[in-house]
């Protein structure tokens, strides 16, 4: 019996990661300014993949196999984010219509002193 529950457990979390990173491919398509998209993407797929990886631990059961999807939770959840502000950093820097899309207090090409 508690074999049926834990295939459904996983199951269950290996679909929710596929709906939200299948959400977040639809917020790409979505959104029209690359920031926005960017936002959609990288807020989903941390919770999407981890989602999927955290059903494929509980899959494989607690071994090195499990130790390894472990790793990659955690390379993903501070690779993720830093990739993202990085990227974001250089579209205000290099965009010619940051002013029209967005609002901002400051000047992108001023390296973020007030105007």
């Amino acid at each position: 019996m508690s074999g049926w529950i834990l295939f459904a457990l996983v199951a269950v979390l290996i679909v929710c990661g596929l709906a939200v990173t299948a959400i977040a491919a639809f917020g790409l398509f979505k959104f029209r300014f690359a920031l926005n998209r960017m936002h959609a993407a990288a807020m989903a797929d941390t919770l999407g993949i981890m989602l999927i990886l955290c059903g494929l631990i509980l899959a494989t059961g607690l071994n090195f196999v499990s130790l390894k999807l472990a790793l990659i939770i955690i390379l993903l959840w501070c690779a993720g984010p830093v990739s993202s502000h990085l990227l974001a950093g250089f579209e205000v820097a290099t965009s010619s219509k940051f002013k029209e899309n967005c609002e901002s207090d400051t000047d992108p090409g001023k390296d973020g002193e007030e105007e």
